[in-house]
């Protein structure tokens, strides 16, 4: 199953996609639609090559991410393996959709690419288990954490530097566990810039699985139907290369995950 969340005359509904088409439902969101349980069709049809797609949930009530969550990436940025998750946030602003413009803020000038498995919490879960928190994924998406290494790197702390408006893609849709292996998926990874591959990996290299992040995250907080969870980002970052590399106005990011879908996002310059 697939469902994603289009943009319309009277604001988002969450949709199934169905072949080339999305089947509209009486939801504002796939969030909305997990929340509920159920939804009904509008009878309106979008065409899935042309429709306005927005982040696939767009008023998660949580954005939890981990980082340094790839061996190869972990090794790239000169860390230890870690022990437990390390774990930040991210705000609703910064989310956009499959297909819309990346902001590249005037304040940063190191802004880089992170390709990610995105999950979605499909029911309410606190103090899972590992079978209780495999249970509670609803499904993937992708994502890319896009992020601002300048401000990030200001202090150990690093919200600063990961929730800026309008630059997280997450889309193009919520696929289930079912069509990608289960709920610890053995998929592609990737990113382009330009068309370059910068990052190839596969999500087994995830040091904390899906799974994993769902039950540690429930231990402190109680997740809920929608709430978003980025799972990290392999080797190839841009802070990484030597000399570092960052995004410029007109570069064009995609990022793919096999079986799921994938992300295409131009580089725009902050309005003044």
């Amino acid at each position: 199953m697939r469902w994603a969340t289009v943009r319309a005359a009277d604001g988002t509904h969450a949709a199934v996609v169905e072949g080339d088409a999305l089947l509209e439902l009486d939801v504002p969101d796939v969030g909305a639609l997990l929340a509920r349980g159920d939804a009904q069709e509008t009878g309106i049809v979008h065409d899935l090559a042309t429709a306005d797609l927005a982040p696939v949930v767009t008023f998660p009530g949580k954005i939890i991410c981990q980082g340094l969550n790839y061996r190869s990436h972990i090794l790239e940025m000169g860390h230890e393996l870690p022990t437990h998750p390390t774990l930040f946030a991210k705000f609703r602003e910064a989310l956009i959709g499959a297909r819309d413009d990346i902001v590249l803020p005037a304040a940063s000038h190191q802004v880089d690419w992170e390709a990610e498995l995105a999950l979605v919490v499909g029911r309410r879960v606190r103090h899972a288990s590992g079978t209780e928190a495999a249970d509670a994924i609803a499904g993937f998406t992708v994502a890319n954490d896009i992020s601002m290494r300048d401000w990030q790197n200001r202090s150990l702390e690093w919200l600063q530097g990961k929730t800026w408006d309008h630059a997280t893609p997450v889309g193009p849709w919520l696929v289930t566990p079912d069509e990608v292996g289960g709920p610890d998926p053995d998929l592609e990874i990737r990113c382009e810039v330009d068309g370059v591959v910068r990052q190839a990996g596969r999500t087994s290299e995830l040091v904390f699985s899906s799974a994993d992040l769902v039950a540690y995250a429930s231990e402190f907080v109680t997740l809920e139907p929608g709430d978003l969870l980025l799972t990290g980002t392999p080797a190839g970052v841009g802070h990484g290369m030597r000399p570092p590399t960052y995004l410029a106005p007109g570069q064009v990011v995609r990022t793919v995950i096999g079986h799921i879908g994938e992300l295409e996002n131009r580089c725009v310059p902050e309005a003044p």
